[in-house]
């Protein structure tokens, strides 16, 4: 994350719905309760922050994916040499949320796909948008849904988001789980991530959830 003397550098567009995945449908899971999928787009505070407030989704945690376990440590991966990008791994229930439906509110509301190595005012391969498949069909359905995106020229200029497979994911310090919802008024989550949520319950009124689901509750409860 950047000092705040260079938040002036904010996402500066209005977020909108991009289409829905079509290319296939996503695996049906009548028996599965539970799987995980991980998403980079980023500083994780704001990406971590949208996905605890999506129905369906039973954990979000921030996190490092993209390189080795010795390098996740936050002050290690943002000198931009790790090969990690800050990330987030979200656990879903998919008979009530599906991949690609995910996959959706990732690149409408959660960050902009568009952005080379940087997000808003942050900058470096650790903030790239990246998606970390968890199998053979999550990378099918994320590859087909870029093609997708790409072919119905759904952004501006060209995606690119890289679709990183056999990548294992490391959970962030303590100190940078449910950001948002311990600092809500922190200059840089006001600027940068709270128009998120924004968007998340305008734009996916039918997936938001008003109280996130929390690391620290889930923490506790074990």
């Amino acid at each position: 994350m950047m000092t705040l003397s260079a938040m002036a550098g904010g996402m500066g567009s209005e977020a909108r719905v991009v289409p829905a995945f079509t290319a296939g449908a996503a695996r049906p899971s009548p028996t599965a309760t539970t799987e995980t999928a991980v998403f980079a787009g980023g500083c994780f505070w704001g990406v971590q922050a949208v996905f605890q407030h999506v129905k369906g989704v039973t954990n979000a945690v921030s996190g490092y994916a993209g390189g080795e376990a010795a390098t996740a440590v936050y002050e290690s991966v943002g000198s931009g040499s790790t090969g990690h990008a800050e990330a987030v791994q979200v656990t879903y229930d998919p008979r009530q949320v599906s991949y690609a439906q995910l996959l959706q509110i990732h690149f409408s509301v959660a960050h902009d796909p568009t952005q080379l190595n940087r997000q808003g005012p942050d900058t470096g391969t650790q903030y790239r948008s990246a998606i970390f498949p968890a199998d053979d069909e999550q990378a099918r359905i994320a590859r087909a849904y870029v093609e997708q995106l790409d072919k119905a020229h759904a952004f501006k200029s060209p995606i690119a988001t890289r679709i990183e497979t056999g990548r294992r994911f490391f959970p962030a310090e303590a100190y940078h789980q449910d950001y948002l919802a311990r600092n809500p008024r922190q200059p840089y989550i006001v600027f940068n991530d709270l128009p998120k949520l924004d968007d998340l319950k305008r734009l996916f009124p039918q997936a938001w959830r008003a109280e996130p689901v929390l690391v620290a509750s889930k923490s506790a409860a074990s």
